[in-house]
């Protein structure tokens, strides 16, 4: 990585407006000069970069969208844009999403339930020539290749923020409640309650609350 966002181009993709106004915030922390267009779909995204792309240096990519993965334009600029930096922001810290992000061409993945000042000082990494990592994510990708007798166990599927989020669910939290408690944004708890249910293939409290207690959470 030798390209400097500073005073380039960067397309944040993105379809939460409060994440994404947080997510400017962030952005113009770590590179002042930069000047940054949104998208909040994967159809956006795509016509963006094709009236646009050119011009890229940097994107900011969640993977949930809408229409489909973030990971599809991630995946069209390693082809078409090498220069440009696909970064992942997203909630998702699985190894499922984090190697095929990795395998599309991403060249960094943070996490977006992490504080304001840290996710600008992983993005400014990139002025070193560093890839932006959240230190869980470096952990997880330290601990696959070490193989997977050293590697955490994940039998339940969920990761360590999302069985949070079900144990909080499950002693009777509502999401503002759980936010506030582990000090995220109520859209982000949301966002984590949706992933839940699809991975446990669930679709109420009540049995969140029985996954919970078969885990031994709740």
């Amino acid at each position: 990585m030798n390209t400097s966002p500073q005073t380039g181009l960067c397309l944040l993709v993105e379809d939460q407006p409060h994440t994404r106004d947080w997510m400017l915030g962030v952005l113009a922390s770590a590179f002042p000069g930069l000047r940054v267009a949104t998208a909040g779909t994967l159809k956006a995204a795509h016509h963006w970069l094709d009236a646009n792309g050119t011009e890229l240096t940097l994107a900011v990519v969640d993977i949930g969208l809408p229409d489909g993965s973030g990971i599809d334009i991630v995946r069209r600029l390693a082809a078409e844009l090498p220069d440009a930096l696909p970064i992942v922001a997203t909630i998702y810290d699985d190894d499922a999403h984090l190697f095929e992000a990795i395998a599309a061409g991403a060249r960094g993945y943070v996490l977006k339930d992490e504080e304001a000042s840290l996710l600008v000082g992983y993005f400014k990494r990139i002025e070193s020539g560093e890839p932006p990592l959240s230190p869980s994510i470096a952990h997880r990708m330290l601990a696959h290749f070490r193989g997977p007798t050293l590697a955490r166990p994940d039998t339940s599927g969920l990761s360590p923020r999302e069985t949070e989020v079900l144990t909080l669910l499950a002693r009777g939290m509502t999401v503002s409640e759980a936010a506030t408690r582990l000090g995220l944004q109520p859209q982000t708890v949301a966002s984590y309650v949706k992933v839940i249910y699809q991975k446990l293939n669930i679709s109420s409290r009540a049995e969140a609350t029985r996954e919970a207690l078969k885990r031994g959470l709740a």
